[in-house]
């Protein structure tokens, strides 16, 4: 961790800065969780050790709750699990994620200490909780979980104080970092990383956070990697400048991000671009008629509201959004393909050129494009995809390989198409028979996946 420091962010409290220059895709650094857990409603379909998602999973012969891909992640997540197995048998159910990543983290705390490893630049008992700021319904909920904890916790187990377990559940509620599965397109799970904690949010950040599952596939448990998170830089970072990441989703408008920022993690924002209002303009603008800006919010279809609503309104910005979604599944795909497109370039116009949403969004448009037939476009909305990610992804991440072999079949398309437009449509129409292009979709909501950083209780 010699490419960072701790230092007293003016206004923000501790923050990391930069030891070196950074540019864009660089990683700062790699940090494996303390511990993480699989989302209660996600149990049976993901497994515990390395979050991936299967069709069929192992279940663990002793608790019934825990499920693995095969053996070979079951020996990977033993560490982890072994206390929680004998743990959830006695209880006699698996208490819900919240109080089953606590249990994980005290465990680990208990054998390694407070540092459990010689990356971590701070301890948890250094780490805000918020207890104090929390509502009053937010506050009895929280009781409970305590309760419960309680009688979770085996007698066998390092006995704890109350303010200890408060602690920690304060901790989790406001740091927790949601999981994605392997394709990083869902949160599937929660997880503590201390050094991630410590950086502080911007709205307009320098650096971005990504999941990397690392190597799931190697047979012999000592080269199967465990699950880390990636902060990698989205542009250049001088020597001494803080390391920001956004909390919240840039395309909610000022004031949103500021509620959404003081009710789930206690501060209020003050950076330039919620400051002085930035683009919010553009998110609610109308079109210009005759020269006079038309200020509504049109309720009617998509035909009425266009001639009305900026290509910018993030309203209709997230109509294009779930019409494309729903014209590609009923496979009306030229529809997709202009409503993806639009999409995007609302998107452009609003978000950071290296955001990881407008990445994924370029990738959406591009199969789109590619399924409509529409080779020239597809490929360089892919091309445009692959250059965003492999800055906010990396090369290694699995949703990036994915895309650079769309970007070499697209480039092998688009060089038959230009050589003779018939037989390249005569082969697609055969090979679409076949075998299709798969799409991936996109986060369903921005509580989900790369458009979330940290975990709430809803």
């Amino acid at each position: 961790m010699d490419t960072v420091e701790i230092f007293d962010s003016p206004g923000k409290g501790r923050g990391l800065r930069a030891t070196k220059e950074f540019w864009a895709g660089d990683v700062v650094f790699s940090e494996q969780s303390i511990a993480a857990v699989v989302f209660d409603t996600l149990a049976e379909r993901i497994c515990h050790s390395c979050f991936r998602r299967q069709d069929k999973l192992q279940r663990c012969g002793q608790c019934k709750f825990a499920h693995y891909c095969d053996r070979t992640c079951q020996r990977a997540g033993w560490t982890e699990h072994k206390q929680e197995c004998a743990a959830i048998k006695a209880y006699g159910k698996a208490p819900n994620e919240s109080i089953r990543l606590v249990a994980r983290i005290m465990w680990r705390l208990d054998k390694d200490g407070s540092k459990v490893s010689d990356m971590q630049l701070t301890t948890l008992d250094e780490l805000e909780d918020h207890i104090t700021d929390m509502p009053e319904d937010e506050l009895k909920e929280f009781k409970v979980d305590i309760h419960n904890f309680l009688d979770y916790w085996p007698r066998n187990s390092k006995q704890h104080t109350i303010d200890v377990i408060s602690h920690i559940f304060g901790v989790i509620n406001c740091n927790g970092f949601t999981v994605s599965d392997q394709r990083g397109l869902q949160a599937v799970g929660v997880g503590l990383f201390p050094n991630l904690c410590l950086v502080n949010h911007d709205c307009w950040p320098n650096c971005t956070v990504i999941l990397n599952h690392g190597n799931q596939s190697a047979v012999n448990t000592l080269y199967h990697s465990q699950q880390r998170i990636e902060l990698r830089a989205l542009g250049k970072i001088a020597e001494g400048e803080e390391l920001t990441v956004a909390y919240v989703d840039y395309i909610n408008l000022s004031e949103e991000r500021k509620r959404l920022l003081k009710v789930q993690y206690f501060f209020d924002c003050t950076c330039e671009h919620c400051t002085n209002h930035t683009k919010d303009d553009i998110k609610l603008g109308g079109r210009e008629v005759d020269g006079v800006k038309v200020v509504k919010i049109c309720r009617e279809t998509i035909e009425k509201t266009e001639p009305i609503l900026a290509d910018t309104h993030i309203y209709l910005i997230r109509m294009w959004s779930t019409m494309s979604e729903v014209q590609a599944y009923l496979q009306y795909n030229e529809d997709a393909a202009e409503y993806s497109r639009k999409m995007v370039d609302g998107y452009m116009k609003i978000y950071h050129p290296n955001n990881a949403a407008l990445g994924m969004a370029a990738m959406r448009a591009g199969v789109n494009h590619w399924q409509a037939g529409k080779i020239e476009t597809g490929h360089g909305m892919i091309c445009k995809a692959y250059a965003i990610l492999m800055i906010t992804h990396g090369p290694t991440h699995p949703i990036t390989k994915d895309l650079e072999e769309m970007r070499m079949q697209t480039e092998m398309e688009l060089r038959m198409f230009k050589e003779n437009e018939y037989v390249y449509y005569s082969m697609r129409e055969a090979a679409l028979k076949n075998r299709p292009m798969t799409m991936m979709n996109e986060p369903k909501s921005v509580e989900e996946g790369i458009k979330n950083l940290f975990h709430r209780r809803k």
